[in-house]
């Protein structure tokens, strides 16, 4: 991967058909603010990805068309691996779904070791929410 100084949109996915709607939101926020678009899907180690693969294609396929690259990258400490790529790609702003319940969990996880990156969540129903660690519930963005 060629490092850029170009701002760019992170969309963090995992390997799930529905992620799709995370990277059109993703290219209409690059459009949006004139920065790449970038695709990263973070995924627990396993012993045989083959069940991914069908997934993994349409998402690759779907970041291809919105002229996106997609990395994946396989590693246990997703928030992590996410952080480490954002500052790689000079990542601004962060779209992901949904987060999980647990304390720590992905999104505010990213969210304390990058600070000053804007996230924006996508529910299922296509709803943005900007992220807001200060608040107890997500406002709309």
């Amino acid at each position: 991967m060629i490092l850029s100084k170009k701002p760019s949109v992170l969309v963090c996915v995992t390997g799930q058909y529905d992620c799709d709607r995370l990277i059109n939101v993703g290219f209409e926020k690059a459009v949006e603010l004139g920065y790449e678009l970038h695709v990263l899907c973070v995924h627990t180690p396993v012993s045989n990805a083959s069940f991914l693969s069908d997934e993994i294609e349409y998402l690759y396929q779907t970041s291809k068309r919105l002229c996106a690259d997609m990395t994946i990258a396989f590693n246990e400490r997703a928030p992590q691996t996410a952080a480490d790529f954002a500052k790689k790609i000079n990542a601004k702003h962060i779209i992901t779904g949904i987060p999980d319940n647990r304390p720590f969990g992905f999104v505010e996880s990213v969210q304390k070791l990058l600070p000053k990156t804007e996230i924006t969540i996508v529910t299922k129903q296509n709803e943005c929410l900007l992220y807001n660690q200060a608040c107890v519930s997500m406002a709309s963005a």
